[in-house]
């Protein structure tokens, strides 16, 4: 088929399906079932192997397209050639992806692709590592005496043509952030964890909890408390790296008070 074939004559379909931030058994049933339906899966880097091997139906063709922050990833054009070729040629295609599809997931290019190209597209939810990064830790995003909101922001700035140098305006996110009493969650921060929390500095106190959390929801989960100021120097003594996220916030303050803050061998779930 050509890249003209009317919509009509399509007799593939698409779902982007969120996989979760890991740990198999928070994967809704609806993305089963569409794993389970899929003739060809398109399997991102941080999608668990287990889910693939306990719910792939048998003959399915599994292609792993690698998307990991800081490592060579699979081209995103590449990758949606990939899923129109499929639904073209009449296959059921799964695009499953780790956390949620929509929340840094470039599901939403992924969407707009397909419909430049007459596929329409299901997208099933997953849990973003966000939420459940600070579930295992038993901490809420928001509270009433601590918490009347929540940010999800990537700290991994777009590069390319055109892209601007730093995207985030990090400082006025804190001032916000103070003044309204909201929860930060950063997504790919670890590697500017420094300009970060230079930036938050600005408008946040040095003493506001932070909790780093690696591997959300995994056995192998491991996790730091401790305060803004001490940022980038917790995560070195730690040893943390990708792929983790970085949550800012009052909410944290029980957490930090009950942990020493740096010392690796204290870390785990």
């Amino acid at each position: 088929m050509n890249n003209d074939t009317p919509s009509s004559f399509i007799t593939g379909r698409c779902t982007l399906v969120g996989a979760g931030p890991g740990d198999p058994e928070l994967l809704t049933v609806k993305a089963v079932k569409a794993i389970q339906a899929a003739t060809v899966l398109l399997v991102d880097d941080l999608v668990n192997d287990e889910i693939v091997q306990a719910y792939a139906r048998p003959g399915a063709r599994i292609v792993h397209v690698g998307k990991r922050g800081g490592c060579k990833s699979t081209p995103q054009a590449f990758i949606e050639r990939l899923m129109i070729t499929a639904v073209r040629e009449g296959e059921t295609v799964v695009r499953l992806k780790g956390g949620d599809p929509f929340i840094f997931g470039r599901g939403g290019e992924e969407v707009e692709h397909l419909r430049e190209a007459g596929i329409e597209c299901t997208v099933v939810n997953g849990i973003t590592a966000g939420l459940a990064a600070v579930t295992a830790l038993g901490v809420p995003l928001t509270h009433r005496d601590h918490a009347q909101g929540v940010v999800f922001v990537t700290g991994h700035a777009k590069t390319g043509a055109g892209a601007a140098e730093d995207p985030t305006d990090w400082r006025a996110l804190a001032a916000t952030a103070y003044n309204a009493r909201l929860t930060l969650v950063i997504y790919m921060g670890v590697s500017g964890a420094g300009h970060i929390e230079r930036e938050l500095l600005q408008g946040l106190p040095g003493d506001t909890p932070v909790a780093v959390i690696q591997h959300a929801s995994l056995p192998h989960q491991r996790h730091i408390a401790t305060t803004l100021g001490n940022l980038q120097n917790g995560i070195a003594e730690a040893g943390l790296a990708s792929p983790a996220v970085i949550v800012v916030g009052d909410v944290l303050r029980g957490l930090a008070a009950a942990e020493v803050p740096v010392d690796a061998d204290k870390f785990g779930t």
